[in-house]
């Protein structure tokens, strides 16, 4: 929000510097981010006219100008300005003006006399333009010293406001503000009625129910739309970063501005009563102001006349832009005011679907008082009345009474408001602050009763009040008290694992850990095919952050691509995060997950080894790390998922539960996203991976093992992970250990098949194996191979 010193000034009279009210609006949490001083020294600068511009005898760009300043005789100017000419009215900077750095003298251009300088707005530091003359009114007074024609000196002050102080965005919202800090009043606002003229109105019926509860409507007759913006108005909107327009349109800014009342002016004799305010229809048009046609939903209000039929033609986008075809122009003679309460959830994101940010979306997003139309209309048509004439009809309202939300009394406590602070204030400042912050306050036996103006609606709750009393009252007069009473420690148990050990593990492992949105756009998920369940954003940040993302890997290895397009051969990124899937009729369930992507070489540039590249074992091995933690074995299946490389990729299970996936990314998926190297990742759910198992002491076995080595030919298609679940279930409890230690295809062995050598070591607890027990064993681990999967012993 940006503003005028003085126009605030105006609405709240206060001794503080310009220093100390911007001090004390950064205190009061509305944060001052800038101030630009204006006029600040304007002395023997006044209003000028050129009575005549005669070109300079040596030099083509320039002008010799006999200039009135009020002296008396006439002063010989030479400028150089491209708007300079017979009439105008421009400021003029005398001799002994300091302009900036300048100090302007008498002088000789060119070998002409110039007794002082014509002006522009970026010269006076008044503005950015330094294209011209600042031009200034017509009627302007000649002679009259500039600061006080313009109402300098003044300052710009823009103000970063957190959401929910929507009262803010105007004027005299902020005046409240500092009068309760200040300890001075808002002083009073005149908004009369304007009597009606005429008889002349437009109907206005609203069918958009709860979405716009109040359409304050009122024509008036006769207007000289040509009319020129009075100086002292156009001033403050510059000041404001609003550039004039017409003066029709900046009425209505001016009054948003003031009041935080957004406002229309349509050409009156654009519109056929009725006018209806009503949800769009889908595939309904638009042309809008800046020019531009839309096409809107459902979702999109629109005002709209009854030419062609009742309610057919949209001539403003509700709560958002005006129509193009009903804008006032300058032929306009008649106008009909528009001031509406739009609730905020009808009008956010509906401007940003179709890329428009505009100041009256910007205030209804974040709520505007339900009370200011009215207000609103009686202001700003005694402003049009007084400058551009016309006859006012009556005020038009339409109001749906029951969606219009009254402020609820709010009861705050006494000893509430002393234990929360930490400290004690005083009841009268209590009540002083609460009054001039606009609160019918009344005192009760333990506190107040408060109730907040209409304006306030981010008041609700008790500590809504305490945190009002807070900021007013000084958070440096808040003594700083040490919290007391006991620390109570909490021990990490020892069945969980901590994330943040997951991660120590993974940076050990030389993964850097990467850090996504939790949105993600769904086209990216439809090239993995992980749309299912994937859960619309209503309100995006963007078109490419649309969704919520169903799993970690689509944004994972899209950082990844980022690092290889910029050089980096070699990247090995982790995430711990949450993925979304929807659920009917309820809130989307959120899962915990933990995912890993890598590739280019193994272990980088070596002096002593030749390079490789990352492959499936590598990952393996970093996945079984982190399992370790917890003292997990994990089990490995072969995977169909969509994006995994047949054959290069598998499901990953806990227990005999599936909790992920691992391997290489399908071809055709790293082809559509313009992956150059072959990326290998794994995503599994985090919860089950940080389960640990009490450890349980147990007495090592005083008798020896015994080692069985035995090597089976079986068929290609038969897992590892299928023939040590036949092995452990054949051999029995005395089966201690299971070791793979080869894996042999060639001579020997027939097309089709392959040996698969392992040892297998038995014990018991309670005696020594013999023989005959080992020999049994190892005949039942035959007989099942055979059996299960039609295995023999290599010869």
């Amino acid at each position: 929000m940006k503003f005028s010193e003085n126009w605030l000034r105006q609405h709240v009279k206060t001794n503080a510097t310009r220093d100390e009210l911007a001090a004390t609006l950064t205190a009061i949490g509305l944060e001052v981010e800038g101030i630009e001083a204006l006029g600040g020294s304007l002395d023997k600068v006044v209003v000028a006219k050129i009575l005549s511009a005669e070109k300079h005898p040596e030099a083509d760009r320039l002008q010799v100008c006999s200039v009135d300043a009020g002296t008396g005789a006439p002063l010989q100017i030479v400028c150089g300005a491209p708007n300079a000419r017979p009439g105008l009215v421009a400021p003029l900077a005398m001799v002994g003006a300091q302009i900036g750095e300048l100090t302007i003298k008498a002088a000789k251009l060119r070998g002409v006399e110039s007794n002082g300088m014509l002006c522009s707005a970026k010269e006076l530091g008044l503005d950015a333009d330094a294209s011209g003359l600042l031009e200034l009114p017509a009627d302007a007074p000649v002679g009259a010293p500039l600061a006080e024609y313009l109402g300098l000196p003044d300052a710009s002050i823009e103000l970063k406001l957190t959401p929910n102080r929507a009262d803010c965005f105007s004027v005299r919202g902020i005046a409240y503000d500092v009068a309760a800090a200040c300890g001075s009043e808002v002083t009073a606002f005149d908004a009369t009625p304007m009597p009606a003229l005429n008889d002349r109105e437009l109907a206005v019926e609203l069918d958009a129910g709860a979405k716009v509860p109040r359409f304050v409507g009122r024509v008036i007759e006769g207007v000289n739309a040509r009319a020129t913006t009075p100086v002292w108005m156009s001033e403050r909107l510059r000041r404001s970063g609003v550039r004039p327009i017409s003066f029709l349109v900046d009425v209505t800014q001016y009054v948003m501005l003031e009041l935080g009342q957004p406002m229309h002016a349509f050409d009156c004799d654009t519109l056929t009563s009725p006018i209806v305010v009503r949800p769009a229809r889908a595939g309904e048009q638009a042309k809008l102001l800046d020019g531009r046609t839309v096409t809107v939903d459902e979702d999109f209000l629109v005002v709209t006349d009854s030419q062609g039929g009742r309610a057919a033609r949209a001539v403003a986008l509700g709560g958002i832009m005006g129509g193009y075809d009903t804008r006032v122009t300058d032929a306009t003679r008649n106008v009909f005011l528009e001031a509406a309460h739009w609730i905020p959830s009808a009008i956010i994101g509906r401007g940003r679907k179709l890329g428009l940010h505009t100041d009256a979306g910007h205030r209804f997003e974040r709520g505007v008082d339900p009370e200011l139309p009215r207000q609103a209309i009686e202001v700003a048509t005694r402003l049009i009345v007084e400058v551009a004439g016309g006859s006012p009809g009556p005020v038009t309202e339409a109001v749906l009474p029951e969606h219009l939300s009254r402020p609820a009394p709010i009861q705050l406590r006494r000893d509430r408001l002393a234990r929360v602070l930490g400290t004690t204030v005083a009841d009268a400042e209590v009540g002083r602050i609460l009054r001039a912050l606009g609160l019918e306050v009344e005192d009760v036996e333990n506190g107040w009763m408060a109730t907040p103006s209409t304006r306030r609606f981010d008041l609700a709750i008790e500590e809504d009040l305490i945190e009002e009393i807070a900021r007013i009252h000084g958070y440096d007069a808040i003594p700083k008290t040490l919290p007391g009473g006991a620390t109570r420690l909490t021990v990490p148990s020892e069945t969980w694992v901590d994330e943040a050990d997951v991660r120590r593990q993974l940076a050990a492992r030389d993964y850097l850990e990467a850090v996504n949105y939790a949105f993600i756009d769904a086209d990216l998920l439809a090239h993995w095919r992980a749309q299912a369940d994937a859960v619309a954003l209503s309100n995006p940040l963007s078109a490419e952050l649309g969704v919520m993302r169903t799993r970690l890997l689509p944004g994972l290895v899209a950082a990844l691509a980022r690092n290889l397009a910029r050089q980096q051969t070699r990247v090995r990124l982790f995430e711990i995060g949450k993925s979304f899937a929807a659920d009917a009729g309820n809130a989307p369930r959120e899962t915990l997950r933990l995912a890993g992507a890598a590739c280019g070489d193994a272990f980088g540039e070596r002096w002593d080894a030749k390079g490789r590249t990352v492959d499936f074992h590598d990952l393996k091995g970093d996945l079984e790390s982190v399992a370790a933690l917890a003292g997990a074995e994990l089990e490995y299946r072969a995977s169909a998922e969509a994006w995994g490389h047949p054959g290069r990729s598998a499901d990953v299970y806990r227990d005999g539960v599936r909790i992920g996936w691992i391997g290489q990314l399908h071809p055709r998926l790293q082809r559509q996203l313009d992956l150059d190297a072959d990326v290998l990742a794994w995503e599994l759910d985090l919860e089950p991976l940080l389960q640990r198992r009490v450890p349980r002491a147990a007495a090592l076995s005083k008798y020896p093992s015994v080692r069985r080595d035995l090597a089976f030919v079986v068929a290609d298609a038969v897992s590892w992970a299928a023939v040590a679940d036949t092995v452990r279930a054949a051999a029995g409890p005395a089966l201690k250990e299971l070791r793979l230690f080869d894996r042999y295809r060639g001579q020997g062995v027939e097309n089709g098949f392959k040996s698969l050598a392992m040892g297998l070591i038995l014990q018991d607890e309670s005696r020594t194996l013999t023989d005959r027990d080992v020999e049994a064993a190892v005949a039942q681990v035959e007989a099942a191979m055979e059996r299960s999967h039609g295995a023999r012993i290599r010869a």
